[in-house]
């Protein structure tokens, strides 16, 4: 069941007829811009990127790549000569998000058909500690073809409620095909293309029904509260999935039969191990089995045998194991990605023949691929590299040889963006790290400041991990960026955590927070690359700032207690403290921490807590510290905001409404980005945005730096203060 959103941040309506049997035609209304021009001007070429193009972005599948998991947005016709998919793009001026979706003839010079746009924004749900949280984050949106590729069923949330749609694949109707009691979360067409199949999970409406009636009379204080989120329960998760099928010819909805319900696509859940799995044509299934022997790895196996063969091929390659990221069929041959070489950096492109040989390897690259998906005799995938944005191409199944299919913006062809040179590291945990450092275009030399974005660095450079930290903007207001990518967990020796399990999730947490152990090697990684930046003489090494959501947050935190490298910060969420983890975080969270190695709230944790609380060591921090944080997690922050100001010490918060851990709203994703580039211009730049409406900003900011003057003798680049470990 996803969260209610507010109707002032919504997708145009593609119909303005509600009942379920109507038709009407598509329209763009207020979005004409959601598809890119056929030409661009000629003045806009070479240009800088502006946060705005980065807001405008147009999206197909989710942002970020490196949670890019599941089924592929893009949907290949049943005769392989149309795709279909879901591009979005945010508008921050008109704070809202515009999607289309789209059909793309395959045959060379075909364009790009819209047949339906609308709908509000769907943000994805996860299942955590038994319950389920809005993240902010896009739900991906898959449409389904028919079997006779006539028409496309899709889901599309309209008044807070997921529903099913029907488009005509040429474009000339849609229609609203159910409206269930709860969100409708994954459909499929039956066999012979008469009914459409609907899961849901009616027993959320049962909870949240429930609840209503205990409010009544008060909530029990309990593990289904998360206070920072809500005093009001979360629903659980747990609840089975129903299915429901509507008979296409009558408009009469009935449960589903066994064979229509085995057709529903498996619902992924981001919070657990997930394993690609593919069926080829002949009803072979290709997937991620465990090696016989306790612990071994999880290798590609053929799990229904060709039939009068008596087998399940199992292939015995190196390559058949690690990360494997997806698996297709063309015919009787199975292709997948696996990531592999130093710290995975690299995204090769596996075929194997399942009755002879061994793998081959058809093409590798340090670009992004994903969402790959068979269509006749080549493969279509999602590919983007840190210059260049996301963008559907051809691979040949053969070669390996790329040629494009669709660039959703062909606007960023006219756009300079500056040299991404790729650095490696080793920390002293052995672990092999790497990071993209972004130079401002046409940069010829010389020291810049520098500011670290974590925590993924794969495919194009946004913002980092929940897209607030805009890396091409920042080398375009003439800062070095170091694009970090986070290396494997200190705990485990795992090198993939998608599709491989730890002997036990405890035992890899418990090692990680001993000693901070995962978090010093965090530390040493990022320090290894910031080292290197300075070594070749771009970063100034008294300018150097850090930025995080999340993650990236945490290793922020406990860089500013346990290191002098940090001139600035800026972070999106906030913090691991110890009344802060144990009270405001709730219950559930607090007794996962205990069973993960943190201690009772209590006078004998300052041990434990000395290397990593801001709020402990709020004395010995000097940087300033900016936190932009949602409503639904800013009391997370307040016992680091309220120790900070207790001691006198340079911080900022601000609180967006209607927020999640993810920022949903295209207008507070631009004023992150806008407010994040005045402030290390600010600190690590000494420039100021000349805006008369920012005048108070920067009175409050003067007024920062004159508490951060009193201790200049312990700004980065002089000796170690004295009761510094």
């Amino acid at each position: 069941m996803r969260a209610a959103l507010p109707r002032r941040l919504t997708l145009v309506l593609a119909s303005t007829s509600w009942g379920a049997l109507s038709w009407s035609a598509p329209a763009l209304a207020a979005c004409e811009a959601l598809l890119p021009q056929a030409a661009l001007p000629t003045e806009i070429r070479e240009r800088r990127v502006t946060p705005e193009d980065l807001v405008g972005l147009r999206d197909i599948g989710y942002p970020d790549v490196a949670f890019a998991i599941g089924d592929s947005p893009l949907a290949v016709s049943p005769d392989g000569k149309r795709l279909a998919f879901v591009i979005t793009r945010g508008d921050a001026a008109a704070n809202r998000h515009c999607r289309a979706l789209v059909v793309l003839d395959l045959a060379a010079g075909a364009g790009l058909r819209v047949v339906d746009s609308g709908g509000e924004f769907m943000t994805m749900m996860n299942p955590t500690r038994g319950s389920l949280i809005a993240t902010g984050a896009p739900e991906v949106v898959t449409p389904v073809w028919s079997p006779d590729g006539q028409s496309l069923a899709y889901r599309k949330r309209i008044e807070g409620r997921t529903e099913a749609w029907i488009a005509s694949a040429d474009g000339s109707a849609t229609r609203r095909a159910a409206r269930l009691e709860v969100d409708v979360e994954a459909l499929a067409w039956s066999k012979d293309g008469a009914r459409l199949v609907l899961a849901s999970r009616p027993g959320l409406a049962a909870q949240a029904q429930a609840i209503d009636r205990e409010g009544l009379t008060g909530y029990v204080y309990d593990a289904r509260v998360s206070p920072n989120e809500s005093a009001r329960p979360l629903l659980g998760v747990g609840e089975p999935l129903d299915y429901r099928a509507l008979d296409i010819a009558s408009d009469t909805l009935g449960n589903a039969g066994a064979e229509d319900a085995t057709r529903v696509p498996a619902i992924v859940d981001p919070t657990r191990v997930w394993s690609p799995v593919a069926v080829s044509p002949a009803g072979l299934s290709a997937q991620l089995v465990r090696d016989d022997k306790p612990g071994g790895p999880m290798r590609i196996s053929i799990v229904s045998a060709p039939a009068g063969t008596g087998a399940s091929p199992v292939c015995l390659a190196e390559t058949c194991t690690g990360s494997i990221r997806s698996l297709l069929w063309l015919g009787d041959q199975l292709y997948y990605l696996r990531r592999e070489g130093w710290a995975w950096e690299t995204t090769a492109l596996y075929v194997w023949r399942p009755d002879r040989g061994q793998p081959r390897r058809v093409m590798a690259t340090t670009d992004a691929v994903h969402g790959c998906v068979p269509a006749q005799r080549r493969i279509l995938c999602l590919v983007e590299n840190a210059t260049t944005p996301r963008r559907i191409v051809s691979i040949d199944a053969a070669s390996g040889a790329r040629s494009p299919v669709y660039d959703p913006n062909p606007e960023f062809a006219g756009i300079a963006l500056g040299e991404v040179r790729r650095l490696k590291f080793r920390n002293q945990f052995g672990i092999e790290a790497w990071g993209d450092l972004a130079l401002p275009p046409g940069y010829a030399g010389g020291r810049l400041p520098l500011v670290v974005v974590q925590y993924n660095s794969r495919g194009f450079l946004r913002g980092g991990t929940g897209d607030d930290y805009p890396v091409h903007a920042f080398a375009a207001r003439g800062f070095a960026v170091l694009s970090f990518e986070r290396p494997a967990a200190a705990g485990t020796n795992r090198r993939d955590r998608a599709v491989a399990t730890p002997p036990t999730g405890e035992s890899v947490n418990r090692a990680n927070v001993e000693g901070w152990a995962d978090r010093r090697s965090l530390l040493g990684a990022v320090e290894g690359l910031v080292a290197q930046a300075i070594e070749l003489g771009v970063a100034d090494p008294r300018r150097i700032g850090i930025t995080g959501l999340s993650d990236g947050a945490t290793t922020s935190a406990f860089a500013l207690v346990n290191s002098r490298t940090f001139a600035a910060a800026a972070i999106s969420s906030c913090c691991i403290e110890p009344n802060t983890v144990m009270v405001q975080s709730g219950p559930a969270r607090a007794r996962q921490l205990l069973l993960d190695g943190f201690p009772p709230l209590g006078p004998g944790d300052a041990d434990f807590w000395r290397p990593m609380s801001v709020s402990r060591n709020a004395d010995r921090i000097f940087a300033p510290i900016l936190m932009q944080l949602a409503d639904r997690e800013y009391l997370l922050g307040l016992e680091t905001w309220a120790a900070l100001k207790q001691a006198g010490k340079p911080v900022e918060m601000y609180v967006y409404p209607d927020e999640y851990h993810n920022r949903w709203q295209p207008a507070h994703r631009l004023a992150t980005y806008v407010r994040s580039l005045d402030w290390f211009d600010y600190w690590l730049a000494g420039k100021r945005n000349p805006d008369t409406a920012k005048a108070a900003q920067y009175e409050r900011w003067d007024a920062l730096r004159r508490l951060r003057d009193t201790g200049t003798d312990h700004l980065p680049g002089n000796p170690a203060r004295p009761d510094m470990d």
